[in-house]
């Protein structure tokens, strides 16, 4: 008897090792997976960005250049139009920078289902070896 049941034993010992493994490499699958996506839309996002600087860019050259010749009448000096219209671009540019860091800190790389899945994994694991 006392052999059936080490011969029970290993088995199931040799069954966890076999599911553990199998286990690991579907999370490293799903990590893969996960952070391909996440480098994908990275860089889709990143691409259609630089896309709106270049407009923008062009777009903002023409309206100040606009704005400062309009403001030049009303003020009567190009020199105090420039000025103002170039701090008030500066702050815009600050506000925008400012902006623009706070979101970019809320990003994560982190795969987190897989995280989540390996916690839960191992908890599971943990719950069949100890009953």
């Amino acid at each position: 008897m006392a052999d059936t049941s080490k011969q029970s034993l290993q088995n199931l010992f040799g069954e966890a090792l076999r599911e553990t493994g199998d286990l690991a490499q579907k999370e490293f699958a799903l990590f893969r997976t996960e952070m391909s996506q996440s480098v994908r839309m990275m860089f889709i996002g990143l691409a259609m960005v630089v896309a709106a600087a270049v407009f923008a860019i062009a777009a903002v050259m023409l309206l100040t250049e606009s704005l400062v010749e309009w403001l030049a009448t009303v003020v009567g000096s190009e020199a105090l139009a420039a000025l103002i219209v170039g701090g008030l671009m500066a702050a815009i540019a600050i506000g925008l920078g400012l902006y623009g860091r706070s979101a970019m800190s809320k990003f994560s790389l982190t795969p987190e289902r897989t995280v989540r899945n390996v916690k839960r994994d191992t908890q599971v694991l943990s719950e069949r070896v100890s009953g």
